[in-house]
């Protein structure tokens, strides 16, 4: 079963060496020094990478130079990363020299107290967001998703998996759930027993093209990964009573998908913090921006003012109530972690300009 929309254009194939360009602003193999190449980025532990290029998988380096002059965490290699390289010993290894502009991304906010980014994975034109229709199914969770690929220029594809489980009036009533919430994404329902599905997820799925799957732990993401590689190559674990599955991918990795596509499998993620996403929540509740330009205030709350466009639509059942809600705590928890944020640089550059101010006063004491 497949409940589709109109595809948006395609993002460009994955960049191979023949297309990096200067005029992109990106570097070009003529300017590359001896034993330089560009390769990318298939795994990633701590300061440990794994990057592919036409001779298959290596390990990887960040070199000293390029980390220092990394602004942030943000800039150092993720997983689906194109990077210049410098090969060493015949190629069993390698230094990355150096991150080619990135073409769409996936980040969130850190988890935990931490007000900064997290790279989860970069140059992705499909994302698979997968939930379970037994036990995960979340529409207020599925709009996060859609949030953050919104703002990092991803397509999204909603994935409900385990339909199996379910009966098809069940299966139309989560369908309906997604449509009320105003989202307008693909969805295609999955049967983990059947394999029903499959195929119309391997038909979006174009050569040259990078997808990713998002998704809780247990949700069946493995149980798809080894469907569209056509073996038992990732283990999964047992499942429970429940229908849940036990997670068992630890790390993000970009597979190879036959027919020149690949595919980023990555662990669960229990937190979706939302940092500086204005775009993507624009984007992801665009029915409720569009209401809100018929209130007949500009600056209305949508609280108690009469005219309220969005409250009408409310109450005559045209807008879900938790749909807007969300709506309203996503801007808020946005707004909150980019004003922390822009407090923390504020903070960073004024101890910069202390530590600078006193060097130079220890310099010219020293002139004494």
């Amino acid at each position: 079963m497949s409940i589709s929309k109109p595809m948006a254009a395609p993002l460009s194939a994955p960049a191979d060496p023949s297309t990096f360009s200067a005029a992109d602003g990106q570097e070009t193999p003529a300017h590359f020094g001896p034993d330089e190449a560009i390769a990318r980025v298939t795994a990633v532990d701590r300061d440990q990478y794994l990057i592919r290029n036409a001779t298959g998988e290596i390990p990887a380096r960040l070199t000293g130079r390029a980390a220092y002059t990394s602004a942030s965490a943000v800039d150092l290699p993720c997983v689906g990363d194109w990077v210049r390289v410098r090969m060493h010993d015949d190629g069993g290894h390698a230094s990355i020299l150096a991150v080619l502009p990135r073409r769409s991304f996936l980040r969130r906010k850190r988890p935990g107290s931490a007000v900064e980014f997290q790279m989860i994975a970069a140059n992705i034109d499909l994302a698979f967001i997968v939930q379970s229709c037994h036990f995960d199914f979340n529409v207020r969770r599925l709009e996060r998703y859609l949030v953050l690929t919104s703002e990092g220029q991803i397509e999204p594809v909603v994935v409900l998996t385990k339909t199996d489980l379910i009966a098809a009036a069940e299966l139309e009533q989560l369908v309906a759930q997604i449509r009320q919430a105003g989202i307008v994404a693909r969805i295609v329902a999955l049967s983990n027993v059947s394999g029903e599905g499959v195929e119309a997820i391997r038909d979006l799925i174009q050569p040259g093209q990078t997808c990713c799957l998002l998704g809780s732990s247990g949700v069946g993401k493995t149980t798809l990964v080894n469907r569209l590689l056509g073996d038992e190559g990732l283990a999964t674990g047992a499942v429970s009573q429940s229908g849940e599955g036990r997670h068992t991918t630890t790390r993000r990795q970009l597979i190879p998908l036959l027919g020149g596509a690949s595919l980023i499998d990555m662990p669960g993620m229990r937190e979706l913090g939302m940092l500086d996403v204005s775009e993507g929540i624009a984007d992801s509740f665009a029915d409720i921006r569009a209401l809100a330009r018929d209130c007949r205030f500009s600056d209305c709350t949508h609280e108690r003012e009469p005219g309220c466009a969005i409250r009408r639509a409310i109450a005559e059942g045209e807008v879900d109530a938790e749909h807007f809600r969300n709506y309203q705590k996503l801007l808020r928890e946005s707004a909150f972690h980019e004003m922390s944020l822009h407090e923390k640089r504020d903070k960073d550059r004024a101890f910069g300009k202390l530590v600078r101010a006193a060097g130079k006063a220890k310099g010219r004491r020293q002139e004494y």
